[in-house]
């Protein structure tokens, strides 16, 4: 079965031909609007036969756990009865629409929930838009935007899963679909440094953010495997090229892990790795997924921030939404994947 949300508008009407023109921007509205073929004003003859061969809507909602801070954490089930998860966060500068890329994940880190199961397989393009309009109906009226930002830093590694998320921007900023501006979309790699230099030359206009969590390789290797391919010398290189191809301001991710990551002398160290490279950092409080690091106090990341600062870097400590619904990545998969697992056992 093929999945109708992989196409953008043009492709549908090429795979629609036999059918009047006008119906392949019905299906493509009922993509965006997340509609099933019982929800769409397609005649029944065309429905039957889209059915052989075509899945209309590949993701629907497994479940939703709403914050006392009112952000959404969705478990949403795909066609083949997988699970994966999103984010729907109310700021007051536009809401924003946190997606994963994977079913699940593959990179090992140690701090992360979505690496707990594995990788199940890659989100295809038209799934991961499915995730957003799914969610985006969810938050309003489905022929409306009701989000401005979207960041890929939920499960997975996009650039693990390239061809499908570079297929993806080109669906999710289509003027005649979702519209979004590339500059309100983050994408989040723990650093696939070959990937970072070959999505430098599509020259979009999008932050790209990178998980470091460390400053030196050694530290770096007892917490995310990936730094046994790639070093950070490596990863800075390529960003100062996409940066110099782009033109814009990279991120980094800096998750503080007591006792590993969270002395001053790091924040020093931070300070030399990107005293020459148009960046910020962004940093973070870890959230424990029930392994054996630890997290700083939130008076102790404040001290880190405020030591970066001092040092004349630009940083931030990112608000915590969603704590108290299993917000970070991957935890209410896992959890729930464990409760079918003692279910079925």
């Amino acid at each position: 079965m093929k999945i109708l949300s992989d196409y953008s508008l043009l492709e549908l009407k090429q795979i629609l031909a036999d059918f009047p023109s006008f119906r392949a921007k019905q299906v493509f509205d009922a993509i965006i609007q997340a509609k099933d073929y019982s929800e769409t004003n397609l005649p029944k003859s065309m429905i039957e036969n889209l059915k052989k061969d075509f899945i209309l809507k590949p993701i629907n909602i497994y479940k939703v756990l709403t914050s006392k801070d009112g952000t959404k954490k969705y478990l949403l089930s795909t066609y083949d009865n997988n699970l994966v998860e999103c984010v729907f966060l109310h700021q007051d500068y536009g809401n924003t629409i946190c997606m994963s890329t994977q079913i699940g994940c593959r990179m090992g880190c140690k701090f992360c929930a979505s690496t707990l199961n594995g990788l199940i397989r890659n989100l295809s393009a038209g799934e991961m838009l499915s995730m957003i309009a799914v969610v985006n109906a969810d938050n309003g009226k489905n022929s409306e935007r009701n989000f401005t930002n979207i960041v890929l830093m939920g499960s997975g590694e996009p650039f693990d899963n390239y061809a499908n998320v570079v297929k993806w921007l080109e669906l999710i900023t289509d003027k005649d679909g979702f519209n979004v501006s590339e500059r309100n979309i983050s994408i989040s790699t723990c650093g696939l440094v070959d990937k970072i230099y070959e999505f430098s030359k599509l020259n979009y206009n999008i932050t790209l953010c990178v998980s470091l969590h460390a400053t030196d390789d050694e530290t770096r290797k007892t917490i995310m495997p990936i730094a046994n391919k790639y070093s950070i010398d490596e990863i800075i290189k390529a960003l100062q090229s996409y940066v110099k191809e782009n033109k814009r301001r990279v991120v980094f991710e800096y998750c503080l892990i007591k006792d590993v990551n969270d002395s001053f002398q790091n924040a020093e160290r931070l300070k030399k790795l990107t005293e020459n490279l148009n960046c910020h950092i962004n940093v973070i409080c870890l959230n424990p997924n029930g392994g054996t690091l630890k997290a700083t106090t939130k008076h102790e990341a404040y001290a880190f921030v405020k030591k970066l600062n001092d040092l004349g870097v630009s940083a931030t400590l990112r608000r915590s939404q969603g704590s108290d619904i299993e917000g970070a990545c991957g935890m209410l998969r896992a959890k729930t994947l464990n409760k079918i697992n003692k279910k079925n056992s």
